[in-house]
Formats: C-alpha cells, sequence, structure tokens
C-alpha cells in the first residue's frame, strides 16, 4: 500500500515541515557529494550504533539519536520517508505550531533509536533515517486524525487500485505489518529495516503528542 494523499488540507503553511523535508534533501546530497566510501564514513560516525551507545557518555551517546535521523542510505530511503513526513506532517504541524512540531518530531526520532537498541543491543551496523521520527508524526496522526480518508494505491498483480482507507485503519495496518517485521527479526530472520525503532517511534507519536498541542482540544 502507498499513501498518496489525505483529505484534511491545512489551515497553516506547514514551515516547519518543509524545512525539516529540505534539511534530509541537502544532507542526503552533501553525504554523497563525494563518493561511497565518504558516505560510508558519514553513516559510520553519525549513523546510530547500538553496540557502542554508552550512557557513561551522554553527549557522545545522545548525539546520533539525533544526527542519524537526517542521513538516508539510498535515494528511495530518502523519498518515501519524506514523503510520508509531508503527507502526515502538516496536519500535525498544525495543531502543535512549527516550534512545537520541530521538538516533537526530534523527541520521537530519539524514542526510535532508543527502541532499536534495546532489541539490538549489540548490533555494530550504523542505522540511519527519519522513519523512526516520521513514525511518531504518523501515531500523532492516528489519533488526531482517526477518520481522515487516505487515498492509497493498493497493487493487485500488475493493476492499480485506488481506495479511500480511513486513516487509522491504514495506520493500523502500518503498525500491525511493522510488528510483524520485528517479530521476525528477533525470531532470527534477515532483515534490514529497523521495525522496532518505527513502532517505537509510532508509539512515542500517540503517547506524547498531546504535550506538544497548541490547546487542549477534544480528539
Amino acid at each position: 500500500m502507498f499513501p498518496l494523499r489525505d483529505q484534511i488540507p491545512s489551515q497553516r503553511p506547514p514551515v516547519m515541515t518543509l524545512i525539516l523535508i529540505g534539511i534530509n534533501l541537502f544532507v542526503f546530497y552533501q553525504a554523497n557529494l563525494q563518493g561511497i566510501q565518504v558516505t560510508e564514513d558519514i553513516f559510520a560516525r553519525y549513523g546510530l550504533i547500538p553496540g557502542q551507545f554508552d550512557l557513561s557518555r551522554p553527549f557522545a551517546s545522545v548525539t546520533p539519536l539525533i544526527t542519524s535521523i537526517f542521513l538516508h542510505g539510498n535515494l528511495a530511503h530518502l523519498i518515501s520517508n519524506m514523503w510520508a513526513l509531508w503527507l502526515f506532517g502538516d496536519n500535525v504541524e498544525d495543531r502543535m505550531g512549527s516550534i512545537n512540531f520541530l521538538l516533537f518530531y526530534l523527541l520521537c526520532g530519539m524514542a526510535a533509536g532508543l527502541s532499536h537498541i534495546f532489541f539490538n543491543p549489540t548490533s555494530l551496523v550504523p542505522t540511519i533515517g527519519a522513519s523512526g521520527a516520521v513514525a511518531g508524526v504518523m501515531g500523532a496522526y492516528f489519533i488526531l486524525y482517526p477518520q481522515a480518508r487516505i487515498l492509497t494505491l493498493v497493487p493487485i498483480f500488475i493493476f492499480p487500485w485506488f481506495v479511500d482507507i480511513p486513516a487509522f485503519v491504514y495506520l493500523g495496518i502500518w503498525l500491525v505489518i511493522q510488528v510483524m517485521g520485528g517479530t521476525s527479526a528477533l525470531a532470527g530472520g534477515a532483515v534490514q529495516i529497523a521495525f522496532w525503532a518505527h513502532v517505537g517511534g509510532f508509539l512515542a507519536g500517540m503517547l506524547l503528542h498531546r504535550t506538544f498541542l497548541l490547546e487542549d482540544t477534544t480528539e
């Protein structure tokens, strides 16, 4: 399933959402400008490596929780994350305001990183990507706009099928897929996706979003 658009227009320009997308695009361009060896060095230095996480060195440990959010392995990885941020972020930013949305986004990204560390404490593979932070935005959307309709492309063999799906159904299915993927990884399956980071970010968004709302409204 691929989400194409929702049916809730933004009330204000999504300034911070656009800024975050712009930063990710700029970082991706800069990280890939000087060849694959430099890119891999950047991932090793600024990516999140669970096996190197050490709370006795708070700054050195916390920094990758943030910097890893702005790194992406390839163009498809970048585009998929930025599209989801654009699709769901504008409405969540509407409810939070730009600064609160930025703080919320970063906090969800850090929660996602900690979730990944919890389930992969000895891994020495650098983990990168905005998907955990974006999952937090999706978690907030899940609570704030459960009845919103998401126009979704569902491929049936070679035929495209376009269907409006309630947000709580689309995002609920997405969450179940992440849990299933994470469970497969725990059972020894070969996966290259940080499923538990997605789950951790999504749950953080669900639980923490209210703290960042501009006003306490009935959801």
